[in-house]
C-alpha cells in the first residue's frame, strides 16, 4: 500500500512527523505500506519549512511542488496541477491530507479527480463558522470529499454527523500535533532571546498576531498593542513576527520598553517559550492547543475557535478581536484567577498510531 502524506505549511508539519514515524514503525514490523512524503512549497521560508524538517526529524521530502507564493487562487491552481502530475506518473492508494490550509483542499480535490483516489483527512470536523477565514472554506471543502474523517474531539465528530457522514467513515483518535509536543519536549532550546532579554520562568509573556482581523489595520493594531503593553505590568513580551505583521508595526511606529520584537523562531526554540511563559496571547488556533497541554494561560484574540476544546476543557479563553477585553483578561491572569485546565480526551501523544492502525484495519494489511 503507497500512501501519500501531504504537507505544505508550517501547522502541517507537527502534524504529519508522528504520522511517518507510525508508518516507518508498521513497515519496519513487515506490514506492506509505504509512504510518500509530497511537499507542495506553500510555505517556502527556512525558518517555516526546512528548520521544521531538520528540528523534528522529517525525512525529506519525495517529491516538492515547490509552488511557492501568489493568492489563494494561483496558489491552489499551482498545487493541483503539481499533484495531479505526480498522481498521473504514479497513483497512489490513499491521500492522507492534515489540517485547514491550501494545500490540504487543493490536494484533495486533486485526488478525487483521479481515478478517485481515497483521502484520509486529519483533523476533521473542526470549525469555526467564521466563513472569513479561508482556512474554514478549506475545511469545509475537504471534508465534503473525504472519506475516512479522523477526528481531534467530539465536537468535531458531531459536526460530521450533523453533515451526514456515517459513524463508520469517523474516527476519534486525538490530537497528532500533541504526539509531536510529547515527542519533542525534552528537546526544547533555549533561544537567544532569553538570555538577550534576561527572561525568567513565569516571568514574560509570549504573543503572535497575524489574521487580519488584528493586524491589517494600522489604528486597530496600534490599539490593540497598547492595551496588552499597558496591562502587562511591565513584563516583557516576546513577539516572534510575522513579516506581514513587521510592516503594519514599522509603518505604524509601534513600540515599548518591553515590547521585544525577534525574527520567527523554530519549533523547539518557539515551545520553549511557550511552555515557560506567564501566559500565550495568540489569534493562532494550534499554539491555543500546545498551551493547553503544557498547562499555560491562553488569550486567544479572536471571535470565534475551531478548536473549543481548549476553552471547555483546557487553559485558552476566547477574548474576541476587541482590544478592551485585554485589560480583564490580564488582571485575571496577575491576580491567580486564571482557569488551571486539563488536556483533552485522547491528546495523549499516541493519536499516529492509532491512524495508521486504523488505516491498516481499513486496508485488512498486517
Amino acid at each position: 500500500m503507497l500512501i501519500d502524506v501531504i504537507a505544505g505549511a508550517r501547522p502541517n508539519f507537527m502534524k504529519i512527523a508522528p504520522i511517518i514515524d507510525a508508518i516507518e514503525t508498521q513497515r519496519k514490523n513487515g506490514v506492506d505500506i509505504h509512504f510518500r512524503l509530497v511537499h507542495t512549497g506553500q510555505h517556502y521560508d527556512k525558518k517555516m519549512s526546512a528548520d521544521f524538517f531538520d528540528q523534528l526529524n522529517i525525512p525529506a521530502p519525495h517529491h516538492n511542488l515547490e509552488v511557492g507564493s501568489g493568492t489563494q487562487a494561483e496558489q491552489t491552481g499551482r498545487i493541483m496541477m503539481g499533484y495531479e502530475a505526480l498522481l498521473m506518473e504514479k497513483p497512489c492508494d490513499l491521500c492522507i491530507v492534515v489540517g485547514d490550509v491550501t494545500s490540504t483542499m487543493a490536494c484533495s480535490i486533486a485526488a478525487k479527480k483521479m481515478n478517485n483516489i481515497k483521502v484520509a483527512h486529519v483533523e476533521a470536523g473542526i470549525r469555526s463558522g467564521d466563513w472569513t477565514m479561508p482556512e474554514e472554506i478549506n475545511r469545509m471543502v475537504t471534508d465534503s470529499i473525504t472519506d475516512y474523517f479522523f477526528t481531534t474531539s467530539d465536537v468535531a465528530n458531531n459536526n460530521l454527523r450533523k453533515a451526514g457522514i456515517p459513524e463508520e467513515r469517523i474516527f476519534f483518535v486525538g490530537n497528532t500535533m500533541i504526539d509531536t509536543l510529547y515527542k519533542q519536549m525534552p528537546r526544547f532550546i533555549k533561544p537567544e532571546a532569553w538570555d538577550k532579554y534576561n527572561l525568567t520562568e513565569k516571568g514574560y509573556m509570549i504573543m503572535t498576531l497575524h489574521r487580519p482581523a488584528n493586524v491589517d489595520t494600522q489604528d486597530k493594531l496600534k490599539e490593540l498593542i497598547g492595551e496588552i503593553v499597558n496591562s502587562s505590568n511591565g513584563m516583557p513580551l516576546i513577539f516572534p513576527i510575522h513579516p506581514r505583521t513587521a510592516k503594519m508595526l514599522e509603518a505604524a511606529g509601534i513600540s515599548a520598553p518591553n515590547l521585544h520584537i525577534i525574527e520567527p523562531l523554530g519549533y523547539l526554540e518557539f515551545n520553549y517559550l511557550v511552555k515557560n511563559a506567564k501566559a500565550v496571547i495568540t489569534d493562532s488556533g494550534g499554539i491555543t492547543e500546545e498551551a493547553t497541554v503544557m498547562g499555560v494561560p491562553c488569550m486567544t484574540l479572536r471571535d470565534s475557535t475551531e478548536r473549543p476544546e481548549t476553552c471547555t476543557v483546557g487553559t485558552n479563553e476566547l477574548l474576541g478581536t476587541n482590544p478592551k477585553a485585554v485589560a480583564p483578561a490580564m488582571e485575571k491572569l496577575f491576580s491567580g484567577n486564571w482557569k488551571k485546565g486539563g488536556i483533552p480526551e485522547l491528546w495523549d501523544g499516541k493519536t499516529s498510531p492509532r491512524i495508521v492502525q486504523h488505516i491498516m484495519d481499513i486496508w485488512k494489511l498486517g
